[in-house]
């Protein structure tokens, strides 16, 4: 018995010296600096579907910050609005063997050819926010599907017959074959079509335009006096609807999306906007940043691994809106 408890005094003892030397002197962060040394040195190639608009220029804000922070190099290949320039840049890119490629896919095929001879070179890569057909290592970015779930539940409930409304709705899509289009399109449709509260009067691509959404939008309501509601794809091209709707003088209740900058919040402030669907593009960009990590610490080989990370939404309407709802890219710059 005696040895019993000295040897479990003994054990106390060198728990509580240990213990009180790590209190001193801290713990050592034995993963952290093989993780550095896997980041260190590595690249990154970026092509986004232009560097003219919010939502790559969030993202690069996002990714520059890590990249000099973690030491990997970030180059960005801007396609300016042109997917032969982007296609281009892809390939050019396989040429120099990058670790990972982050791709904004400008509709769903234009690049899936591309994609799949990057992963065939070893060639890691990550898609953002624009699906292509063909499924890469990650894709991070918007559920389509499912904003497009909650804009058609928002309908019935605002504009539905049995809400005592005329149950007359219109769509604003972005170009027909875009992600952005194609998945919320086959929601709205799939939740609608065998509901008698509502019916889609139009269904028209404004392609990300605000011109020509505005102009869908005055030919819709001259031809439907008594609209209720449309679901626009994209803010920045919903500013023209929500000019449209204003000019008209009607109450018709508008849902967007987008990345969730400044002007999303002006617009739902000013009543050009409803509501306003964000996909947060700074908590896109950490996602993307993780995504990137994950797949530079990896050592599987490129398309052995797929995941995705999809953005939680936020809503935001006059209700909700406060000084976090959206976001500054000065400041996210900063």
């Amino acid at each position: 018995m005696n040895m019993k408890c000295a040897i479990a005094g003994l054990a106390a003892s060198l728990v509580l010296a240990v213990t009180g030397a790590q209190a001193q002197e801290g713990l050592s962060d034995e993963i952290r600096q093989p993780t550095l040394d896997k980041l260190k040195g590595r690249q990154v190639v970026f092509v986004p579907m232009s560097m003219s608009f919010d939502l790559p220029e969030g993202w690069a804000a996002v990714m520059r910050k890590d990249a000099e922070r973690r030491g990997y190099q970030l180059d960005i290949r801007d396609a300016n609005w042109s997917t032969d320039t982007g296609t281009r840049a892809i390939t050019q890119a396989i040429t120099e063997k990058p670790d990972v490629i982050v791709v904004q896919n400008f509709d769903v095929t234009s690049y899936a050819r591309t994609l799949k001879r990057a992963q065939d070179a070893g060639i890691k890569v990550v898609q953002v926010n624009m699906r292509s057909t063909y499924q890469t290592d990650a894709f991070v970015g918007a559920d389509w599907y499912g904003m497009g779930e909650y804009a058609a539940n928002r309908m019935l409930e605002v504009c539905g017959k049995s809400a005592g409304k005329s149950g007359k709705i219109a769509l604003v899509q972005g170009p027909a074959t875009a992600a952005a289009s194609v998945y919320q399109l086959n929601a709205i449709t799939e939740k609608l079509k065998d509901n008698d509260d509502i019916e889609i009067v139009s269904s028209q691509t404004g392609d990300w335009d605000q011109s020509k959404a505005r102009g869908i939008t005055q030919t819709v309501i001259q031809q439907n006096p008594d609209l209720c509601g449309i679901i626009g794809f994209w803010d920045v091209m919903d500013a023209g609807t929500g000019a449209a709707i204003q000019e008209s003088g009607k109450d018709i209740y508008l849902i967007t999306s987008g990345g969730g900058n400044k002007t999303a919040c002006q617009g739902v402030e000013n009543g050009t906007f409803n509501e306003v669907i964000s996909y947060d593009v700074p908590g896109q960009g950490r996602d993307l940043i993780s995504a990137v990590s994950i797949l530079l610490q990896s050592d599987e080989p490129a398309g052995s691994e797929q995941f995705v990370l999809y953005t939680p939404n936020k809503i935001i309407t006059k209700d909700t809106l406060g000084p976090e709802s959206c976001w500054d890219l000065d400041v996210l710059k900063n």
